[in-house]
């Protein structure tokens, strides 16, 4: 977010204001889909954009919220085939195999997980979106090929109805 710089501050010195929660009920349904988001919410509320960002940018330094950011709903985009790719990938190499699988351009986010032996060996995951079942196992195939002997198997889950995604939520 550009704009107005905001300053972090001092525990327990920023209380929201009445923009603030308006700000926030504006908002917690997602950013106007519009080429100046920031525009049409200073519009509503009366203030200037850089004002917009600046006050946003005071909420993420106090943890009110935490980032913003595009979260894409993959079925309306037409990505029907969600796979959760798992893997098991030796303690000393799932460092580098996360930066292997992060980097590649169909995986939307990889994280490392610990394992819960006996029965869920897996400590790597990296999410593949695709449009059918048959083109995710192509590109986790991809992935294998690409880790090698980093890995001792793997399994991918398959999302079976997307779940709601949503940020700060103010009661009225």
């Amino acid at each position: 977010m550009g704009g107005a710089a905001a300053t972090r501050p001092a525990p327990g010195e920023w209380q929201p204001d009445a923009i603030d929660r308006q700000l926030v009920r504006l908002t917690q349904a997602g950013l106007p889909l519009d080429p100046d988001p920031w525009g049409r919410l200073a519009e509503r509320l009366g203030i200037p954009p850089a004002e917009v960002r600046a006050r946003l940018q005071t909420m993420l330094a106090h943890g009110v919220i935490r980032r913003i950011g595009v979260v894409p709903n993959h079925y309306r985009l037409g990505y029907r085939a969600n796979g959760m790719s798992v893997w098991d990938v030796p303690d000393e190499h799932v460092a580098e195999a996360g930066r292997l699988l992060a980097g590649l351009d169909y995986v939307s986010h990889c994280y490392q997980r610990p394992r819960h032996p006996p029965h869920w060996p897996y400590n790597l995951f990296a999410m593949v979106h695709e449009r059918t079942r048959e083109a995710v196992a192509e590109r986790i195939r991809e992935m294998a090929e690409l880790l090698g002997e980093r890995q001792r198997g793997h399994e991918v889950l398959y999302s079976r109805r997307i779940l709601k995604k949503t940020g700060l939520r103010l009661k009225t």
